[in-house]
This record gives structure tokens, sequence and C-alpha cells, in this order.
């Protein structure tokens, strides 16, 4: 088991770099919206805001992967 340090040591930059994507794509989706008035929102931005809440969250858990997993599941009746 690795210790809070080494979990750092061995993942904060494959982290960064995903962080950063998640920016890049966002910019990239606000550039477009602002190029594309009057088109109806996508639901799934929203679910990508909720997520990064949850992942924000500094008391949301152990369990965020299953958070962000029901996030994104379809309702199951």
């Amino acid at each position: 088991m690795l210790t809070a340090k080494q979990v750092l040591d061995e993942y904060f930059l494959d982290t960064r770099c995903m962080l950063l994507e998640i920016a890049a794509t966002l910019d990239r989706h606000e550039a477009a919206s602002a190029r594309a008035a009057g088109e109806e929102p996508d639901p799934r931005l929203g679910e990508i805001h909720r997520s990064l809440g949850i992942l924000a969250d500094e008391h949301a858990g152990a369990n965020r992967a299953e958070q962000l997993l029901n996030l994104f599941s379809d309702p199951v009746d």
C-alpha cells in the first residue's frame, strides 16, 4: 500500500495532464458555443460540471470514482 506522498509522487503528473485536458476541452466548447449562439444546451456539459464539483469537494469521501460512475450512468428502472 502506498503512502499519501507516494500516491502523489506516482500520479501527480498524469493527473495534472488530465486536468489540463479537461480545461482545454471546456475552453474549446466555450469558444464553439460563442460562435454558435442559439444552440440548445447540451446536458453532458452539466454532467461534466457536476463531476468537477465532486472531484473538488474535499469532503466527498473515498468513493469519488463511484460517484462519477453513478453520475455518468444511465438510470436503471
